[in-house]
């Protein structure tokens, strides 16, 4: 996936606040936090994961689908790529 290579670090940081949001969860968890602002925080990892999600999806379909310089069954392997993802990501 050239376009990961190509974003690489802006999506590393993203997994990298995400995992800092995971682990302020998990002491949030260990000091017995309220139910409510243990849920707020989960939301909010849900929220940051489906933004990362869309943001690679963007990527795939601007490099592998929209790109009218691929061949037409490039571009058909990126959509049946892309379709099997969110067929999985969405279940």
């Amino acid at each position: 996936m050239t376009h990961t290579i190509r974003e690489k670090q802006k999506l590393i940081n993203r997994v990298r606040r995400l995992r800092g949001q995971m682990e302020g969860i998990e002491r949030m968890l260990d000091e017995e936090k309220g139910c409510a602002e243990v849920m707020h925080a989960i939301a909010a990892v849900r929220g940051a994961i489906n933004g990362l999600m869309g943001e690679v999806i963007e990527d795939h379909v601007r490099m592998h689908v929209a790109d009218a310089a691929l061949p037409q069954d490039e571009r058909d392997d990126g959509a049946e790529e892309l379709i099997d993802v969110l067929r999985s990501y969405l279940k």
